[in-house]
This record gives C-alpha cells, sequence and structure tokens, in this order.
C-alpha cells in the first residue's frame, strides 16, 4: 500500500546525501516522485515514481544512497517507457525480464564507475557481456545502450557494436546465457515496470523532457568534477532522439508502392471530350486526340531479398520478415523472397495467409561470397516495385537498377553503398 502524497521517509537520508555528493544525481531525483511502501522489496520503480519498502531500511548508508540512485537513474533514462516501446514493436516475442536484466546492467556498471556502492551480488554490464560470450572493451559504457543491448542478446537485432566475440568455451545461446547469469546474481525482473505505449500518449513531450533534465543534469556534475556527471559523456545509453528502423522502412515501403499513374488509349481525357464537343458545335478543328490517365491497379511487388552467406542469424530474419510482411499486408503488396549468395538460390513468393508456414519449410542456404547484381536482376525481371535487401553490405554491388527503388537492410551500422537507401537494424 502506498502512502500517497507524502514523500518518503525511508529514503530521506539516501535523499540527502545525493544532494550532497552528487549534483547530477541530486537535480534528476528532484523529478521523480519517492513513496513508501508497506511491503514489497527494497526499492522498484513504477513510471516515474520509486517505492521503498521496509527492506530499504536493513541496509548500509552507502547501499541506500546506491539503490536510491540506481532507481532515479532508471527513470531519468526512461527504462520503463522504453520497454513499454520495444515491447509494443516485437510483440509476443519481448521478454521483459531480458530487457529489465540490460537496463539494470547498464546502469549498475554507471554508478559503479562512479563511485557508488550496491547491494551485492548486483549485475553489471562488464559481467552480463562476459557471459553472453562478448568482450566488454575498453569502454563497455560508451559503446551500448540497452535496446541494442537487448537485440543483441535475444539475437533480433543483429550486430555486434564493435565488440568480438569470446571463443573459449561459450556453448548457450547468448539469451539462455543471460538468464543463467541473472540466476546467478540474483536478479529480480519485478524491480521495473512496464509502461505500455497505448498507456502513454505523452510518451515523445516526455522523452524531450527528460532528455533536457539529463542534459542539464550531466552538465551540472561535469562542472562539479564529481558524481555521475563526470561519466556523462560517456553513457551511451542516454537516450537520443531517433526515429526507430520500422518507422524508416515503412515510410520507404509506403512511398515505393503507392499506386502510378499511366495513359490509356481505351478512352479519351475528360478535357479533350469537352474540347472535341465545343469544337463539333462551332465547327472549329477537331483538337489533338489526348488519352485518358488512369492509376494503375496491378498489386505493388516487393522484391525481399536476404543474404544468405551465414551473416544474418534466424532470429533477425524471423522479425524482419514478420515486420515487412505486416507491411505487406496493409499496403496490399506481393512479396517474392529471394535466398541469395554470390548467386540466386531460389525464390518464393509468399502467401500473406501461411507465409510464416512458408519460411519455416524452406531450406535456407549457408556459406559461399555475396553479389548483390543478381538479386537485383531478379527483381528487375519479376517487374518489382522495390526491392528490400537484407545484408550486411559486404560484397559487390553492380550497375544501379533503372528504374528500382532499393533499400538495404543492414544489422549494423555500415558505409553507404553507391545506390538505394540505408535502414539500420542495430536500434
Amino acid at each position: 500500500m502506498i502512502a500517497a502524497g507524502v514523500h518518503s521517509a525511508r529514503a530521506r537520508r539516501a535523499l540527502v546525501t545525493l544532494a550532497t555528493d552528487d549534483p547530477a544525481m541530486a537535480a534528476l531525483s528532484l523529478w521523480c516522485a519517492h513513496r513508501d511502501v508497506a511491503d514489497g522489496p527494497a526499492a522498484q520503480t513504477q513510471g516515474n515514481t520509486i517505492l521503498y519498502g521496509p527492506e530499504f531500511e536493513a541496509l548500509a548508508a552507502h547501499e541506500q544512497v546506491g539503490l536510491a540512485a540506481h532507481h532515479v537513474l532508471h527513470i531519468a533514462l526512461r527504462h520503463g517507457a522504453r520497454m513499454g516501446a520495444m515491447a509494443a514493436r516485437l510483440g509476443g516475442s519481448f521478454d521483459e525480464a531480458l530487457y529489465g536484466l540490460a537496463a539494470d546492467a547498464l546502469v549498475n556498471e554507471a554508478l559503479l564507475a562512479a563511485g557508488y556502492g550496491l547491494p551485492r551480488p548486483a549485475v553489471t554490464l562488464t559481467g552480463l557481456l562476459v557471459a553472453v560470450g562478448l568482450a566488454p572493451g575498453s569502454d563497455a559504457l560508451a559503446e551500448w545502450d540497452v535496446d541494442r543491448l537487448y537485440l543483441r542478446i535475444t539475437g533480433q537485432g543483429g550486430g555486434t557494436s564493435g565488440a568480438e566475440q569470446v571463443p573459449a568455451g561459450k556453448t548457450k545461446a547468448p539469451s539462455d546465457a543471460a538468464r543463467a547469469y541473472a540466476f546467478e546474481v540474483g536478479f529480480n525482473p519485478d524491480l521495473m515496470r512496464e509502461i505500455p505505449d497505448d498507456a502513454n500518449p505523452e510518451g515523445a513531450e516526455q522523452a524531450a523532457e527528460w532528455r533536457q533534465h539529463v542534459s542539464r543534469a550531466m552538465e551540472g556534475g561535469r562542472a562539479a568534477g564529481r558524481g555521475i556527471g563526470v561519466l556523462g559523456h560517456r553513457i551511451a545509453d542516454i537516450p537520443q532522439p531517433r526515429t526507430p528502423w520500422e518507422q524508416v522502412l515503412r515510410r520507404l515501403l509506403s512511398r515505393a508502392l503507392l499506386p502510378g499513374r499511366v495513359e490509356t488509349h481505351r478512352r479519351p481525357a475528360r478535357d479533350w471530350i469537352a474540347a472535341e464537343a465545343h469544337a463539333r458545335a462551332t465547327h472549329a478543328p477537331t483538337p489533338t486526340f489526348r488519352p485518358a490517365i488512369r492509376r494503375t491497379v496491378d498489386a505493388p511487388r516487393v522484391a525481399l531479398a536476404v543474404d544468405a552467406s551465414g551473416s544474418i542469424e534466424g532470429a533477425l530474419l524471423q522479425r524482419f520478415l514478420t515486420e515487412v510482411c505486416g507491411i505487406a499486408r496493409r499496403v496490399a503488396a506481393e512479396i517474392t523472397l529471394i535466398a541469395f549468395d554470390d548467386g540466386v538460390r531460389w525464390q518464393v513468393r509468399l502467401d500473406p495467409s501461411r507465409w510464416q508456414g512458408q519460411i519455416e519449410a524452406l531450406d535456407w542456404p549457408r556459406g559461399g561470397g555475396t553479389d548483390f547484381a543478381p538479386p537485383l536482376a531478379a527483381a528487375q525481371a519479376m517487374g518489382a516495385s522495390v526491392a528490400l535487401i537484407l545484408t550486411d553490405l559486404d560484397g559487390p554491388f553492380g550497375p544501379a537498377p533503372r528504374g528500382l527503388p532499393v533499400i538495404w537492410a543492414t544489422p549494423e551500422d555500415a558505409p553507404s553503398p553507391p545506390f538505394g537507401h540505408v535502414v539500420s537494424l542495430a536500434r
């Protein structure tokens, strides 16, 4: 039970210490609500409110400060809202516990780097990366944000953001290894609540406000030379305004699949009919015939070419196909799936009513080189309205296909190709 409208008495000492020792965290804590509850864990985040349970009072003073800072940082980085947005994007495949684990790892790594104490054992970014088979790198905080980390662990985002695989003894899937690590350190996934998109209509406005709060707080801490503000420029998880790749892809596909207009000589243009009637009535010369313009009614075709050279993992492929097929159904497009490496291995027209079963039954080639000219030629030969190519952009491109819009979807940021539009799937 929450003591509504009453500022937390349990956290008062910890918050006073924050105000004294860390200017940035002190400023951020003022934008959070702090409430005591009659039961529950030591501390828990719900939206912009931190709930402090009876167990909070049993912690050592430095642990109280660290735990309060931990939840303040969750709110400041908008992890609950970002969790809700990711859940809306991925639907039934979303794993709330793994997302919370990634968020906790980033927050704890930042706090430990800033000199805070935390109740042990605690999940850390370094520990999580090692557990899932990734080398932490020289500055993991600057390399990873929560969305990229979650997608990398689950295999739905592709790319490693510069981290390299650790070859020794890693046999589990990254998601299973992450769950084992969470169990080992006693991670509690219920300490942060997802904020659903449909329950947060002011999400964009709140995101902009929190970006301003975080920017000002970090600048103050940096000027003071102590606390979390000193690390502000190194924390990649500080949310920046960006458009998710699904929205970019949807916009590009919709634009490419707009119905066209063509001339038809089966009937004259309306203004010609009027001009011809006027000429006949006035015995004037008959105007030159002008054909009518009609909208094309043929279903547009999407050529979805997948690089099968081994660089695209199955989870990323499934996520991508789900999104593209959903888009195609909404715009009434016909999808032909093309598997290629240094040549086209097969192409299959997808049935909107059973595309998932079709994909599961396909035999995907693996290995080989990469050449983009064959799938682009196949897309032109079938009269595709747009070619969408899922690849890491490692291969020869050949000449730009005339009259065929090309969208390159890459699992990580890559150099610009000589033609087409690039969409990064890293976030």
